[in-house]
């Protein structure tokens, strides 16, 4: 157990405000392994944390919060803010049902000014509140705390430009640069911050300075004060002096005797001023230093012993599925281009990357950028798929719609990360894609039931010339035999599952398998529909022949979705039949564990069952078999 003396003292902010350098050193220790022993117990966010230990420390000590603002840009980084904020009892329950959340949140702490979880944002929102501010007479200060990851998305610098024309205001942007966002970044802007940090023309020449003139003490210090005036004249900075912040760094993130006196200065400043400071991921903790992404995020471990590679095979996962498909495709397409905005372990195209390095992207945390880059590379006769995450999809809507889906480009979509996400809660929730791309013309929107049909929905999409987006949830599935071809399956039509009566259930993507068990007990017909759109209008119309009502399922918002494309195929077709919509409702769905949130939104067997019973009394009476305890798997693709 770490040893926690200093930190049992600290309840607010406050009680860091008496503590001199010395004691904050050993308070940065204290919390650092405070940190490690709750993610350990908990699982969440590691190395970035870790990394912020110092910086979080000192912004606390020199800044007065909550009056002073802090904006913690993604917010995965924001544990030891959390612990200093009161909340250090709930680590807990970290990221857990009812409990704390992994990132900022307003309705959580005084002291998260603003609720993150997307990259990028800071700035946009430090500003926001810095001209609120302003507007109002309020004398305060407002830190924006951004990664040098994030600081490669567009909007970023939408903001800075913004800020550079707004007088009157005071915002700090601090750069934490740790040469790592998710996956190693990429792109100018780091090969810039990189050429900034590293300094090996300047290393090189104190070295030889030193050496040269460490017998002639006054001459070794005018060289020093020289050089430091040299580096500031040449190190390009510029680019942020040009936005009109006063440029300021790099500065080592760790050391508190840098960091403590020079945000002082800053405050005292006031006005536009850009931070730079260097930190370490993982820093105290050697596993995470020499692995930080194998420890971002890591599930529950034990710290003496660091993360264990699992020994036996488990269950195949929809990101696995999809890294191994696109690798296969790859092989025999050499068109084929992989696309991510900086989630290359994420969204599986590691293996992808090293097999074929000319063909993949990672193009940064842009995800407008990254749609419309596949756009031009499809205008080109390429074939791009876009391996994204739901909840970032959101982010290149208007990419889809006018660059992708108005030309009809053919570009295929990977969302990973469908539906509810459990731990990460309702930022990362991908509730909303079928919803929100149902409504554009042209596309194509495929949901997978299984492992097994991830592959071959995969194939079809990629095949079909034009835009298409195939979901697909994360964790594993329910272990369906995975076919090693690329066959492919025909656009727009659904199949049949289970023969039953009275009752149709039309299910979209993994929710197939508890609605075969709920089908089971109600003698009910159960379809896989396996697209939302095209929808399977001849399917349904012969089942609306032969049954009395429907139930739609699906793992996304029932507002605008699966069920409601139902709804409208019956209409069209001038058929009258009661359908029961099941799915999410029209609320933010907190963090938990997958399988409980769903199990809360009535979507496993029993709940589903219930609710068919309850709306369609009759027709259900004709099932007298209880909800059996094992759920079978879905069967075989046709």
């Amino acid at each position: 157990m770490t040893n926690t003396e200093l930190l049992d003292r600290i309840q607010t902010p406050d009680d860091l405000k008496g503590l001199d350098r010395r004691d904050l050193k050993t308070l940065a220790g204290e919390l650092r392994g405070f940190v490690l022993e709750s993610v350990s117990a908990t699982g969440g966010h590691l190395s970035s944390n870790l990394g912020t230990v110092e910086l979080t420390l000192a912004l606390h000590h020199v800044f007065a919060t909550p009056h002073d603002r802090i904006v913690w840009d993604v917010g995965h980084q924001s544990y030891p803010h959390k612990i200093l904020t009161g909340r250090r009892a709930g680590m807990t329950s970290l990221r857990q049902q009812d409990g704390i959340s992994g990132f900022p949140k307003r309705s959580e702490s005084e002291y998260d000014a603003f609720g993150t979880a997307h990259s990028s944002t800071s700035i946009s929102a430090a500003l926001g509140m810095a001209v609120a501010s302003r507007n109002a007479g309020i004398s305060r200060q407002h830190i924006a705390v951004i990664g040098d990851g994030a600081m490669s998305a567009g909007m970023v610098f939408e903001a800075m430009n913004n800020a550079g024309v707004t007088p009157d205001i005071n915002l700090l942007v601090i750069l934490n640069d740790n040469d790592m966002s998710i996956s190693p970044p990429v792109g100018a802007l780091n090969r810039y911050l990189a050429r900034l940090m590293s300094g090996q023309f300047y290393a090189t020449a104190k070295n030889v300075g030193r050496a040269v003139l460490q017998h002639v003490p006054p001459v070794l210090e005018l060289a020093r004060r020289f050089e430091e005036h040299a580096k500031g004249m040449i190190v390009p900075a510029t680019m942020f002096e040009e936005f009109g912040f006063n440029y300021v760094g790099p500065i080592d993130g760790h050391d508190l005797d840098a960091l403590v006196p020079t945000l002082q200065n800053l405050r005292a400043l006031g006005g536009l001023q850009f931070l730079h400071v260097v930190t370490k991921k993982g820093q105290g903790y050697k596993l995470a230093e020499a692995d930080p992404v194998l420890y971002h995020g890591p599930g529950k471990f034990d710290p003496a012993v660091g993360i264990q590679k699992a020994t036996g095979p488990g269950k195949t996962t929809f990101t696995q599925v999809f890294g191994q498909w696109l690798c296969d495709m790859g092989a025999v397409d050499d068109k084929l281009c992989g696309i991510t905005p900086a989630m290359r372990e994420g969204s599986g195209l590691v293996a992808f990357e090293q097999r074929f390095p000319t063909r993949y992207f990672d193009v940064g945390i842009a995800e407008q950028h990254a749609v419309t880059f596949a756009a031009g590379l499809a205008c080109e006769g390429q074939k791009p798929v876009v391996a994204i995450y739901s909840t970032f999809l959101q982010r290149g809507y208007d990419q889809m719609i006018h660059d992708v889906a108005l030309q009809n480009l053919d570009v295929t979509f990977a969302l990973d990360r469908a539906g509810l996400v459990g731990a990460d809660g309702a930022t990362h929730a991908g509730n909303y894609d079928i919803a929100f791309m149902r409504c554009i013309p042209n596309m194509v929107i495929a949901t997978p039931s299984d492992e097994n049909e991830t592959r071959l929905l995969l194939s079809t999409c990629y095949r079909h010339n034009g835009p298409a987006a195939v979901r697909y949830p994360r964790g594993a599935g329910c272990g369906a035999a995975i076919e090693t071809g690329l066959s492919d399956v025909p656009v727009g039509r659904g199949v049949v599952r289970r023969e039953g009566e009275r009752i149709a259930i039309l299910a979209f993507g993994t929710l197939l398998q508890p609605a075969l068990v709920a089908g089971e007990a109600l003698n009910a017909t159960v379809v896989d529909m396996r697209f939302v759109k095209p929808i399977d209008a001849a399917l349904i119309a012969g089942l609306a022949g032969s049954h009395d009502a429907f139930v739609t399922i699906e793992d996304a918002a029932i507002m605008g979705g699966a069920g409601s494309a139902v709804c409208e195929s019956l209409n069209a077709a001038q058929l009258v039949k009661p359908v029961l919509q099941l799915g999410l409702p029209d609320a933010f769905i907190d963090h938990g564990d997958q399988v409980a949130l769903l199990a809360q939104q009535g979507l496993d067997a029993k709940g589903i069952e219930a609710s068919i019973r309850a709306r369609f009394p009759a027709p259900a009476a004709a099932g007298l078999r209880a909800v059996p305890s094992i759920e079978p798997k879905a069967a075989k693709s046709v």
